[in-house]
Formats: structure tokens, C-alpha cells, sequence
């Protein structure tokens, strides 16, 4: 048996960011992580997916240099060698995890972990074998992509290799003629978005009538619409019934047909992992398969926290790096809560989208009096320097009765590293006035933002 101040039980995003923290705060801390240190945002998910669409933004770019006074002939990729390098990074970045646990002097377990109950005021963790106890612990195990019984056939052509989730299409060496993607939310259109580049024919069939899942239905519908400009096809409001090796047999307006593929993408979304890792022994409360957190990301048991996915509040990386901070500062005595009014989330499509804070709907749904602003990207000098064509916005959400910003969404490129400045400012709570304030670089894709304050009237 071996005892320490802090057991965490997962190391993906949450999990290895807060042994960190754990150790600066003096807690003799282990992490057991049954996969790898990363996660499935480092392994399988957002790391590994950006390299992929980094290298077809690279093609996309030689293709249409004409537009720009380049000339480049012959522009082709080598999927084969995309994998690799892929998997290059990801190796790059688990070994500087590894690297910064050891010298944080955090001890890591490469097993399957189960909680099993107390051990006097401990509690209790089996992994090989082996005991594990500590007088705190922080569940940290993370979401699965969930394999859809409701559709036929889904399980069993995903076992025959032609269905594929998250994880087996970053690791696809042979680029699919035809690809189905069911759900078209993040991941659905970051894949759609990457396929589509290499030469793939890609459809999208969607349950909603809109893509993109919670993002502002004006951003969605402009993103919509220049991926079916490159030969993305959409169905909305369709119902995929069954996987077959065809293809996947969908219902549209009371009509089924089969689209067809090769293989097929199953992206309608997560599921907390709390199944199987002995939560009952110990009395952890869960709700719809999550485990049931406060702002301070304690559960219902004593000196027992869960960060990440397995809360199911908000399943982002950056959301799960947060958490575990905010959970180890409680345990070390120092009060934090966690907010999530103003996490940024992005989808890296090209262009980008990026939001956070309200949307218009989510906004006039709470009661929100609001002034809305929709401005073209053409309002930035850099934008129309570097996007030939663009048809890209940014889009401003204001309460009206305290002038402030509570909602930034935005199609363009650097969404991604735009939208944290805004995530600023509604944190701050700050007035237009102040905001109004801020000197932006000239030029830069972000003055847009300040562009669109002059345009609010009320």
C-alpha cells in the first residue's frame, strides 16, 4: 500500500495540469492514467486534429496562391506522412508531460485505476494490483465517444473497421473516396473540413437544422455555406437510422435513402466515463452519467473533487485545465470558484470560428434586453489584405441596461486567438465605453472587434 496527500484518478488535460499544482502546493500527489498522459485531447482529439488541419490549410493555400501573385503547380498531400507527423507531435508533446510530472516529483501509474471504497480516513484506489490511498482524491477520468445504439449496425461496422470514431480516424493512413460524417458539431466539421482539403467526397447529415452545435446560427449558416462552396453536402434535420458497409441509411422528411461511403464518422457527441471506475464504493452522486459537481468542483463526498469531462458541464480542454486548478485550490485552503460564462470555444474550420459568452438565442432566452451588432470582416485592414473573397464576421451581443459585452462571436481567420481577448472582457464585466478604450495593433484581424463597438446604437 502507498500513501499519498492526493490521488488523482485520470491523466488527460485536468488531471496532469492539477498534479502540477498539487505539487507546488506541497501535496505528495499521484496520477493514474490507464491510456496515456495527455488525454484524448493530447492523443486523440485536439492536438492530433490540428496537426491534420494545419496540413491541409498549407494545401489550400499553394492551391489558391494565384490570388495572392503566387504561382504554385503540383500542390498534393501525402496523407501517410500527415500521420506521422502527427503522431510525432503528439509523442513530442506526452514526453514534455512526462518530463514535467517527473520534475514536479508527481509519481505516475501507467494503469487502469478503481476506486474501492475508504481506507480508515482514506480513500482507497487499486491500479496492477496495487493499493493507492490518500486522504483526497480528484476524479479526472474523462468522456468516450459514445457509439449510438439507436442506430443500427453502428457498433457492429465500427468493430469491421467502417465505422470510426474520434480516435481511428486520426490514425486512418488510406483517405476514404467517400465519407459520411453523422453529427455536425465540432469534431463532425473539423474532420468534414480536414477530408474535404485531401480529396475526399464528404457529407454531413445532422440532426438539427443548423451545424455547429451551440454556435451563433448566423456564424453557422456563413460557415455552412462556404463549405458547401468547396463540395461539403449537408443534410439537415436528417436522422441516421443505420451503418451498413454501404454507407448509412438516413430519414428526411419521411423519407429514407442511403448516403453513400466508405466509411463513416460517428461525432454526435461525449459521455462522461464514470462507468466501472467504483464511484458506488465511496457514495459519489451522479446525474445523466456525470458526476455532480459545485463551483469549487467538489462532489457530494467529502475531500472528493472531479474536473474535466467527467463533470459534464463544459468538455474542452482548456474548461478541464481550469477545473483542476480550481479544485486543487480549494483543497489547499485557498477559496476559488470555477465560471463558465465566459469560456471561449472554437471550431478550427478555415476560416475559424470562435464564440464565447452569450449568443443572440441563449442571451434573449435569460431575459436579456440586447443590442446586437453584425459587422463584415471587411471592417479590418489585415483581413482584406490576407483574405481574397472573404465573406468572414464578427458579431457583438450587448446587455443594454448595463453596457456591457456579454457575447463575442466571430468567423474569420485567428478566431481562435482572438476570441480569448474578448473572453476578457465580459469576464470583467466591462463597459463599451471601456472597452472602447483598448488600443488594438494596427493592423490586426482583432481591431474588428473594436470596429464593431461604433456600430452598436441604442
Amino acid at each position: 500500500m502507498q500513501n499519498f496527500d492526493l490521488i488523482i484518478l485520470g491523466g488527460g488535460p485536468a488531471g496532469y495540469n492539477a498534479a502540477e499544482r498539487a505539487a507546488e502546493a506541497g501535496f505528495k500527489t499521484v496520477v493514474i492514467e490507464k491510456r496515456a498522459l495527455g488525454g484524448v485531447c493530447l492523443n486523440e482529439g485536439c492536438i492530433p486534429s490540428k496537426s491534420f488541419l494545419n496540413s491541409a490549410k498549407m494545401l489550400d493555400h499553394a492551391r489558391h496562391s494565384e490570388k495572392y501573385g503566387v504561382t504554385v503547380t503540383g500542390a498534393s498531400i501525402d496523407h501517410k506522412a500527415v500521420v506521422a507527423r502527427k503522431n510525432k507531435v503528439v509523442a513530442t508533446l506526452v514526453g514534455g508531460i512526462q518530463a514535467a510530472l517527473k520534475g514536479h516529483k508527481v509519481t505516475v501509474v501507467d494503469a487502469e485505476g478503481k476506486i474501492e471504497g475508504k481506507e480508515g480516513n482514506d480513500y482507497k484506489v487499486v491500479a496492477n494490483g496495487e493499493s493507492y490511498v490518500a486522504p483526497r482524491l480528484l476524479i479526472c477520468s474523462g468522456s468516450y465517444a459514445i457509439v449510438p445504439a439507436f442506430i443500427k449496425g453502428a457498433k457492429e461496422m465500427l468493430d469491421k473497421g467502417i465505422a470510426l470514431t474520434n480516435r481511428e480516424i486520426l490514425d486512418l493512413e488510406e483517405v476514404p473516396k467517400k465519407l459520411v460524417i453523422i453529427g455536425g458539431g465540432v469534431i463532425g466539421m473539423e474532420m468534414a473540413s480536414y477530408f474535404n482539403s485531401i480529396g475526399s467526397e464528404v457529407t454531413v447529415i445532422e440532426m438539427l437544422d443548423h451545424i455547429g452545435g451551440p454556435t451563433d446560427i448566423d456564424i453557422a449558416k456563413i460557415l455552412q455555406k462556404n463549405y458547401e462552396k468547396k463540395g461539403v453536402k449537408f443534410l439537415l434535420g436528417a436522422a441516421a437510422k443505420e451503418v451498413t458497409e454501404k454507407g448509412v441509411v438516413y430519414e428526411l422528411n419521411g423519407q429514407q435513402a442511403l448516403a453513400e461511403a466508405d466509411k463513416v464518422l460517428l461525432s454526435i457527441g461525449r459521455r462522461a466515463n464514470t462507468e466501472g471506475i467504483g464511484l458506488e464504493s465511496i457514495g459519489v452522486i451522479t446525474e445523466r452519467g456525470a458526476i455532480v459537481t459545485d463551483e469549487r468542483m467538489r462532489t457530494n463526498v467529502p475531500n472528493v473533487y472531479a474536473a474535466g469531462d467527467v463533470n459534464g458541464k463544459s468538455m474542452l480542454a482548456h474548461t478541464a485545465y481550469r477545473e483542476g486548478e480550481v479544485a486543487v485550490n480549494n483543497m489547499a485552503g485557498k477559496k476559488d470558484i470555477m465560471r463558465y460564462n465566459a469560456i471561449p470555444s472554437v471550431i478550427y474550420t478555415s476560416p475559424e470560428v470562435g464564440g464565447v459568452g452569450e449568443t443572440e438565442a441563449t442571451a434573449k432566452a435569460k431575459g436579456y434586453d440586447v443590442a446586437v451588432v453584425k459587422i463584415p470582416m471587411q471592417f479590418s485592414g489585415r483581413y482584406v489584405a490576407e483574405n481574397e473573397g472573404g465573406d468572414g464576421i464578427c458579431k457583438l451581443i450587448v446587455d443594454k441596461k448595463y453596457d456591457r459585452l456579454i457575447g463575442c462571436h466571430l468567423l474569420t481567420n485567428y478566431a481562435s486567438e482572438i476570441i480569448v481577448a474578448a473572453g476578457e472582457m465580459i469576464e470583467a464585466q466591462m463597459r463599451i465605453d471601456e472597452i472602447k478604450e483598448i488600443v488594438f495593433p494596427h493592423p490586426s484581424v482583432a481591431e474588428v472587434i473594436r470596429e464593431a463597438l461604433y456600430q452598436i446604437k441604442y
